[in-house]
């Protein structure tokens, strides 16, 4: 008696552990919707000079002169 005692002490707790794991998710308040989630803000860093040197419209007179 005393064996089956201490074999069932495992399956008990993992039953109880899966059972209050169980409760917990369906006590629980709807989730919020991807779209309606909090956003995080980009930051937008400053185009200052390099901005200059990768310019798409090709070296400027400066940049000809500094070489």
């Amino acid at each position: 008696m005393i064996v089956v005692a201490v074999l069932l002490l495992p399956v008990l707790g993992v039953l109880l552990y899966a059972m209050d794991h169980i409760e917990n998710r369906l006590s629980a308040g709807p989730r919020t919707p991807r779209h309606a989630r909090r956003r995080h803000l980009w930051l937008v860093h400053d185009a200052g000079a390099s901005a200059v040197e990768s310019s798409p419209a090709g070296p400027t007179a400066q940049h000809i002169d500094a070489a």
